[in-house]
C-alpha cells in the first residue's frame, strides 16, 4: 500500500515547485538576499517557532505510543532550541531588535496550527506540522546542492536545514505521521493531506510575507 506521505508529497509539489522560484529562496541560496529581508523572517521565524514548540507539545500529550511521544518531545525541545540558538546568531549578526508583533502571516499560519491541535483529530494537528520539517529539509538539501558561491552570509542557516541532525528528526516526524495514518479511515487521510496542504501554502505564504516586509495596514 502506498504510504501516505507519498501521496501527500505529491498533492503539495507545485506548491513546492512554487517555494523554489520565489526570490526569497533564489536569493538567499545566491546569498544576495537583502539583510532587512532576512532579519524579518528571523524575527518572525522565532516567533513562530514559539509556537510551534508548544504545538508539538501538544501532540506529545496526545499520543499513545511512548516512543512517538518521547519523538515529538524531543522535536519541541531539542530540534526548536537548536533553531532558536541559530536565530539568536543572527539576530546578533544582524543587530536585530529583539521585540517585534507578529506579521500577518505568522499569525494566519500560528492561528492555524492552533486551531488543528484544539478542535481537530490527531491525526490531523499531525500532518499541519509535518511541512515546516519536510519542506524546510528540502529547501536546505536543494539549496546545499545547487548554490555555487563559496561566500554566503546565510551559510549557517543553509547548513543547519541541509544537515543530517535536522534530516533524522523529519525521517522520524514523516514515520510516525505515516504510522498514523495508516491507522485512519480514508476520509480521515483526506482530512489530514488537506491540514498537509494548506500548512504548505502557508510556507510558501511565510516567506513571501517576509520577501515583501508584510506590515499590518491598519
Amino acid at each position: 500500500m502506498t504510504k501516505w506521505s507519498t501521496n501527500a508529497w505529491s498533492t503539495i509539489t507545485p506548491i513546492y515547485d512554487k517555494i523554489l522560484l520565489h526570490p526569497f529562496i533564489t536569493e538567499l541560496m545566491e546569498g544576495t538576499l537583502p539583510k532587512e529581508k532576512f532579519s524579518f523572517y528571523i524575527q518572525q521565524d522565532a516567533l513562530y517557532l514559539a509556537t510551534f514548540g508548544r504545538v508539538l507539545s501538544g501532540i506529545a500529550s496526545k499520543l499513545t505510543d511512548a516512543n512517538h511521544v518521547q519523538d515529538f518531545l524531543e522535536f519541541s525541545s531539542g530540534t526548536i532550541m537548536v533553531e532558536r540558538e541559530l536565530h539568536k546568531t543572527f539576530l546578533t549578526t544582524f543587530d536585530v531588535a529583539s521585540s517585534i508583533e507578529k506579521s500577518p502571516a505568522c499569525t494566519l499560519y500560528t492561528n492555524y496550527l492552533e486551531a488543528q491541535l484544539a478542535t481537530k483529530p490527531l491525526e490531523v494537528a499531525i500532518a499541519a506540522v509535518l511541512p515546516c520539517f519536510w519542506i524546510y529539509k528540502e529547501v536546505g538539501d536543494y539549496i546545499l546542492a545547487n548554490q555555487t558561491k563559496a561566500e554566503n552570509p546565510y551559510q549557517e542557516w543553509i547548513n543547519t536545514y541541509g544537515g543530517e541532525a535536522f534530516a533524522e528528526s523529519v525521517r522520524k516526524a514523516i514515520e510516525i505521521t505515516n504510522v498514523i495514518a495508516s491507522q485512519a479511515t480514508e476520509q480521515q487521510q483526506a482530512e489530514m493531506t488537506k491540514a498537509f496542504t494548506m500548512a504548505s501554502k502557508m510556507e510558501w505564504l511565510f516567506w513571501d510575507s517576509a520577501y515583501q516586509l508584510e506590515s499590518w495596514k491598519i
